[in-house]
Protein backbone atom coordinates (compact mmCIF):
# COMPACT_ATOMS: atom_id res chain seq x y z
CA UNK A 1 0.00 0.00 0.00
CA UNK A 2 1.35 3.43 -0.94
CA UNK A 3 2.15 5.66 2.01
CA UNK A 4 -0.07 8.74 2.30
CA UNK A 5 1.80 11.95 1.62
CA UNK A 6 5.54 12.29 1.06
CA UNK A 7 7.72 9.39 2.19
CA UNK A 8 11.33 8.31 1.96
CA UNK A 9 10.96 5.35 -0.42
CA UNK A 10 12.70 7.15 -3.30
CA UNK A 11 15.55 8.28 -1.07
CA UNK A 12 15.98 4.78 0.39
CA UNK A 13 16.07 3.28 -3.11
CA UNK A 14 18.75 5.75 -4.15
CA UNK A 15 20.79 4.97 -1.03
CA UNK A 16 20.46 1.26 -1.79
CA UNK A 17 21.85 1.97 -5.26
CA UNK A 18 24.97 3.57 -3.81
CA UNK A 19 24.02 7.24 -3.57
CA UNK A 20 25.26 9.14 -0.54
CA UNK A 21 24.01 12.70 -1.04
CA UNK A 22 20.49 12.89 -2.42
CA UNK A 23 18.97 16.25 -3.26
CA UNK A 24 15.31 16.88 -3.92
CA UNK A 25 14.49 19.62 -6.42
CA UNK A 26 11.29 21.51 -7.02
CA UNK A 27 10.27 24.82 -8.55
CA UNK A 28 7.43 27.22 -7.89
CA UNK A 29 5.99 30.09 -9.86
CA UNK A 30 5.30 28.77 -13.35
CA UNK A 31 1.77 30.15 -13.46
CA UNK A 32 2.05 33.73 -12.20
CA UNK A 33 2.02 36.71 -14.54
CA UNK A 34 4.84 38.42 -12.63
CA UNK A 35 8.02 37.58 -10.78
CA UNK A 36 10.65 34.89 -11.24
CA UNK A 37 10.45 31.15 -11.27
CA UNK A 38 12.13 29.96 -8.07
CA UNK A 39 13.67 26.55 -7.46
CA UNK A 40 15.17 24.93 -4.41
CA UNK A 41 17.49 21.97 -3.98
CA UNK A 42 17.50 20.28 -0.57
CA UNK A 43 19.62 17.52 0.95
CA UNK A 44 17.88 16.26 4.07
CA UNK A 45 20.03 15.18 6.99
CA UNK A 46 19.09 11.77 8.45
CA UNK A 47 17.46 12.21 11.82
CA UNK A 48 16.73 15.89 11.20
CA UNK A 49 13.63 15.73 8.99
CA UNK A 50 10.77 17.88 10.33
CA UNK A 51 7.44 16.21 10.89
CA UNK A 52 4.62 17.27 8.61
CA UNK A 53 6.49 17.81 5.34
CA UNK A 54 4.05 17.93 2.45
CA UNK A 55 3.20 19.56 -0.85
CA UNK A 56 3.73 23.26 -0.13
CA UNK A 57 0.50 24.18 -1.93
CA UNK A 58 -1.51 22.15 0.58
CA UNK A 59 0.04 23.70 3.69
CA UNK A 60 -1.10 26.87 5.40
CA UNK A 61 1.23 29.87 5.03
CA UNK A 62 2.10 29.74 8.72
CA UNK A 63 2.93 26.04 8.56
CA UNK A 64 5.02 26.53 5.42
CA UNK A 65 7.03 29.28 7.10
CA UNK A 66 7.59 27.19 10.22
CA UNK A 67 8.76 24.18 8.21
CA UNK A 68 10.96 26.34 5.99
CA UNK A 69 12.68 27.78 9.08
CA UNK A 70 13.42 24.28 10.39
CA UNK A 71 14.67 23.10 7.02
CA UNK A 72 16.94 26.11 6.57
CA UNK A 73 18.49 25.28 9.94
CA UNK A 74 18.82 21.50 9.64
CA UNK A 75 19.11 20.68 5.93
CA UNK A 76 21.61 21.52 3.19
CA UNK A 77 19.79 23.73 0.72
CA UNK A 78 20.14 26.33 -2.01
CA UNK A 79 17.91 28.46 -4.21
CA UNK A 80 17.99 29.24 -7.91
CA UNK A 81 15.81 31.58 -9.95
CA UNK A 82 15.03 32.60 -13.51
CA UNK A 83 13.96 36.20 -14.03
CA UNK A 84 10.91 37.31 -16.06
CA UNK A 85 13.18 38.35 -18.95
CA UNK A 86 14.65 34.84 -19.02
CA UNK A 87 11.16 33.33 -18.93
CA UNK A 88 10.22 35.52 -21.91
CA UNK A 89 13.36 34.55 -23.80
CA UNK A 90 13.35 30.82 -23.08
CA UNK A 91 9.71 29.89 -22.26
CA UNK A 92 8.60 29.02 -18.75
CA UNK A 93 9.53 25.33 -18.82
CA UNK A 94 13.11 25.96 -19.94
CA UNK A 95 13.41 28.83 -17.47
CA UNK A 96 12.19 26.51 -14.71
CA UNK A 97 14.89 24.03 -15.63
CA UNK A 98 17.46 26.83 -15.58
CA UNK A 99 16.35 27.77 -12.06
CA UNK A 100 16.68 24.11 -11.00
CA UNK A 101 20.21 23.85 -12.42
CA UNK A 102 21.18 27.05 -10.62
CA UNK A 103 19.83 25.70 -7.33
CA UNK A 104 21.85 22.49 -7.68
CA UNK A 105 24.98 24.43 -8.61
CA UNK A 106 24.58 26.63 -5.52
CA UNK A 107 24.46 23.72 -3.05
CA UNK A 108 27.42 23.83 -0.64
CA UNK A 109 27.71 20.03 -0.88
CA UNK A 110 27.78 18.27 -4.23
CA UNK A 111 24.95 15.72 -4.54
CA UNK A 112 25.40 12.40 -6.31
CA UNK A 113 21.71 11.72 -6.96
CA UNK A 114 18.82 14.07 -7.71
CA UNK A 115 15.08 13.58 -7.26
CA UNK A 116 13.35 16.08 -9.53
CA UNK A 117 9.68 16.99 -9.43
CA UNK A 118 8.02 16.65 -12.84
CA UNK A 119 8.14 14.44 -15.90
CA UNK A 120 11.16 15.89 -17.70
CA UNK A 121 14.71 16.34 -16.46
CA UNK A 122 16.64 19.57 -16.98
CA UNK A 123 19.65 19.21 -19.25
CA UNK A 124 23.23 19.22 -18.01
CA UNK A 125 22.58 18.08 -14.47
CA UNK A 126 25.83 17.18 -12.69
CA UNK A 127 24.90 13.66 -11.56
CA UNK A 128 22.35 10.88 -11.84
CA UNK A 129 18.78 12.13 -11.63
CA UNK A 130 15.26 10.76 -11.48
CA UNK A 131 11.96 12.43 -12.40
CA UNK A 132 9.03 11.93 -10.06
CA UNK A 133 5.65 13.15 -11.27
CA UNK A 134 3.84 14.78 -8.37
CA UNK A 135 7.06 14.49 -6.41
CA UNK A 136 6.22 17.25 -3.93
CA UNK A 137 3.46 15.00 -2.63
CA UNK A 138 5.46 11.76 -2.82
CA UNK A 139 9.15 12.27 -1.92
CA UNK A 140 10.28 13.89 1.32
CA UNK A 141 13.26 15.74 -0.13
CA UNK A 142 11.17 17.16 -2.99
CA UNK A 143 8.48 18.24 -0.52
CA UNK A 144 11.19 20.03 1.46
CA UNK A 145 12.39 21.77 -1.70
CA UNK A 146 8.86 22.86 -2.58
CA UNK A 147 8.41 24.44 0.86
CA UNK A 148 11.70 26.34 0.80
CA UNK A 149 11.10 27.55 -2.76
CA UNK A 150 7.51 28.62 -2.08
CA UNK A 151 8.36 30.56 1.08
CA UNK A 152 11.32 32.24 -0.62
CA UNK A 153 9.29 33.26 -3.67
CA UNK A 154 6.34 34.53 -1.61
CA UNK A 155 8.75 36.65 0.43
CA UNK A 156 10.34 38.06 -2.72
CA UNK A 157 6.95 38.94 -4.18
CA UNK A 158 6.01 40.72 -0.94
CA UNK A 159 9.23 42.76 -1.24
CA UNK A 160 8.43 43.59 -4.88
CA UNK A 161 4.92 44.62 -3.83
CA UNK A 162 6.40 47.36 -1.66
CA UNK A 163 8.13 48.79 -4.73
CA UNK A 164 5.10 48.27 -7.00
CA UNK A 165 1.99 48.83 -4.87
CA UNK A 166 -1.47 48.18 -6.17
CA UNK A 167 -1.00 44.78 -7.80
CA UNK A 168 -1.49 42.87 -4.54
CA UNK A 169 1.60 40.73 -4.97
CA UNK A 170 1.94 40.41 -1.20
CA UNK A 171 -1.35 38.50 -1.34
CA UNK A 172 -1.45 36.89 -4.79
CA UNK A 173 2.29 36.32 -5.40
CA UNK A 174 1.83 37.45 -9.00
CA UNK A 175 -0.97 35.05 -9.91
CA UNK A 176 -3.79 36.47 -12.09
CA UNK A 177 -6.32 37.22 -9.37
CA UNK A 178 -9.11 39.73 -9.96
CA UNK A 179 -7.12 42.32 -7.98
CA UNK A 180 -4.03 41.78 -10.10
CA UNK A 181 -6.01 41.89 -13.34
CA UNK A 182 -7.68 45.18 -12.39
CA UNK A 183 -4.30 46.71 -11.53
CA UNK A 184 -2.90 45.67 -14.91
CA UNK A 185 -5.78 47.43 -16.67
CA UNK A 186 -5.40 50.52 -14.49
CA UNK A 187 -1.59 50.82 -14.36
CA UNK A 188 -0.19 48.54 -17.02
CA UNK A 189 2.63 46.00 -16.64
CA UNK A 190 5.82 46.47 -14.63
CA UNK A 191 9.33 45.30 -15.53
CA UNK A 192 8.58 42.21 -13.43
CA UNK A 193 5.69 41.04 -15.62
CA UNK A 194 6.11 38.17 -18.08
CA UNK A 195 5.30 39.85 -21.36
CA UNK A 196 5.45 36.63 -23.36
CA UNK A 197 2.44 35.20 -21.54
CA UNK A 198 -0.65 35.16 -23.72
CA UNK A 199 -2.85 35.52 -20.65
CA UNK A 200 -1.13 38.82 -19.81
CA UNK A 201 -1.71 40.13 -23.34
CA UNK A 202 -5.32 39.03 -23.17
CA UNK A 203 -5.85 41.03 -19.97
CA UNK A 204 -4.14 44.14 -21.32
CA UNK A 205 -6.05 44.15 -24.58
CA UNK A 206 -9.39 42.73 -23.49
CA UNK A 207 -11.06 46.13 -23.70
CA UNK A 208 -10.15 46.29 -27.39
Amino acid sequence: MRCPGPHDSFERAAFAGGARRIAGIDEVGRGPLAGPVMAAAVILRPGAVPDGLGDSKRLSPARRRALAAMLRQDAVWALGAAAPAEIDALNVERASHLAMRRAVAALPLRPDHLLVDGNRLPRWLPCAAQCITGGDGRALSIAAASIIAKVARDGLMADLAAAHPGYGWERNAGYPTAEHRRALLDMGPTPHHRRSFGSLRNILYQEN
